[in-house]
């Protein structure tokens, strides 16, 4: 199977009102070129799952600025104050997860576990409305797991199978983000054949990868 298709061709992929995964760390490991081809399609009314809003400029912090995101679940908004501006007027919903438990929750929906347990937030506005757990006395807060419709990823590296590597920092969000969701897109800056990749420098394995772009 031919995995690789144009960045436009991936950015169609998502409809509106589709749940969207978008990896990176403020932009870094973030898929730019299919971001481009998002913001230039107008798709809107979409619920966004990232650790961050970046930047107004920068990654998935256009999409923001551009109002195609109705609902972003996220770790924390402080470098994009359009997010607060939107957040404030009313205009998109923000839910804030602790970092560790937002990459837990994408973990547990690509396990396919029931959510995970934790400490984290208990006596804040993030145990609000959600389930707690008596385990040997001792309170938890369930922290359900997060699946979207469609994830965009970025690797440094990958073979047309569709098996990724990814240098650094990058990796952050993006391997979680692979085995979470119905459909998976890996941008990569680097594509080379099958067999290039020694098996043990894999990262994500090639299972999880429906689409590929390179341009």
């Amino acid at each position: 199977m031919d995995k690789l298709i144009s960045a436009k061709d991936a950015a169609a992929k998502l409809k509106d009102g589709m749940t969207v995964m978008i990896g990176g760390f403020l932009a870094n490991g973030t898929p730019e070129r299919i971001v481009d081809e998002l913001v230039k399609s107008g798709v809107k009314d979409l619920t966004l799952i990232v650790n961050d809003t970046s930047y107004i400029d920068r990654g998935n912090g256009r999409l923001v600025d551009n109002k195609q995101i109705k609902k972003v679940i996220v770790s924390h908004i402080g470098t994009n104050p359009r997010t607060a501006e939107l957040m404030n007027n009313g205009e998109m919903e923000v839910e804030f997860c602790p970092q560790g438990s937002l990459a837990e929750r994408i973990r547990c929906g690509g396990m396919g576990l029931g959510g995970a347990l934790t400490k984290t937030g208990l006596g804040t506005i993030v145990a609000d409305g959600k389930q707690r757990v008596m385990i040997d006395g001792e309170e938890w807060l369930l922290e359900k797991p997060l699946h979207a419709d469609v994830a965009f990823i970025h690797a440094s590296k990958g073979d047309k199978m569709g098996n990724l590597v990814y240098y650094g920092t990058t990796k952050n969000f993006n391997p979680l983000m692979a085995m979470a969701a119905d459909c998976v897109v890996a941008e990569v800056d680097e594509l080379v054949e099958m067999g290039e990749i020694a098996p043990h420098e894999v990262h994500t394995s090639s299972i999880f990868i429906d689409y590929l772009v390179k341009e």
